[in-house]
């Protein structure tokens, strides 16, 4: 998993936090207490807050650097630092496990879906959020560049996409929970040209990738992305881009 950078994540931020707003809005209950797994720098765990003003809200994720930004931006909220590939149960059962856009980065979502359900008492929910955006242009470009002649050698094990297809986590959730709802949402941001792409990607997709690199070798990998960016995502006429992100919720109850 790449290491995170808070500051990188939220020049997106607005942007970034809009599914989490959505996804806490249709949770069918008023929560007492809620988990956050993949907290990052805390702003979804701040609209879980929001949404729920009377619960206790706690924030997890596994980056140092994520959990010291989230602490600081929000000292009245709380925050850990754990890794959801670990035993949960000390921190108890909620009634609402909540995950935006995070478990894309976490392998085995057969094993680790009822492994969240097992942290939320009954008639709990369980809402997640995953980008499912791996065959898109962006992604598509990105793996075509870093598999290409002159920079395969460079990217000894290229990044996994976790995320499964929606019949496979009907499967899951058919066999794990007594009521649960899967629905998609594309997401059109207006973003001011293709360079806010690239520096989209940077603070995600793009990371396992500039990591594996030398800092003389980035800007060339970038010229070379973003080439492509442009051609994939053609400009407006007042130099926009539209840039569609698609989203897969699913609300399940334990």
């Amino acid at each position: 998993m790449p290491q995170w950078d808070s500051a990188q994540y939220l020049k997106f931020e607005k942007q970034r936090t809009q599914p989490s707003i959505d996804l806490a809005a249709r949770v069918p209950i008023e929560a007492k207490n809620a988990l956050d797994v993949g907290c990052g720098p805390g702003n979804s765990t701040a609209v879980l807050a929001k949404r729920f003003p009377n619960a206790s809200v706690t924030g997890i994720d596994n980056s140092p650097n994520m959990i010291e930004t989230a602490k600081k931006t929000y000292p009245d909220l709380n925050f850990a630092l754990a890794d959801v590939n670990a035993d949960l149960s000390a921190l108890g059962k909620f009634d609402l496990v909540f995950s935006n856009a995070c478990i894309q980065w976490v392998p085995d979502h057969g094993n680790l879906i009822p492994k969240l359900l097992d942290s939320i008492g009954s008639g709990g929910y369980l809402a997640i959020q995953i980008p499912m955006n791996g065959d898109t242009p962006i992604h598509r470009l990105i793996r075509q560049t870093a598999s290409s002649e002159r920079w395969r050698d460079k990217f000894q094990t290229p990044r996994i996409f976790y995320t499964l297809t929606p019949v496979e986590y009907y499967d899951i959730l058919s066999k794990s929970s007594r009521n649960f709802e899967m629905w998609m949402t594309t997401y059109y941001h207006i973003l001011p040209d293709a360079e806010a792409i690239l520096e989209w990607y940077r603070g995600t997709g793009l990371r396992p990738y500039l990591e594996a690199l030398s800092d003389a070798e980035r800007p060339e990998f970038e010229r070379e992305i973003l080439e492509k960016i442009k051609e994939n995502y053609p400009a407006n006429e007042d130099g926009a881009v539209i840039f569609p992100f698609p989203r897969f919720f699913l609300l399940a109850q334990k």
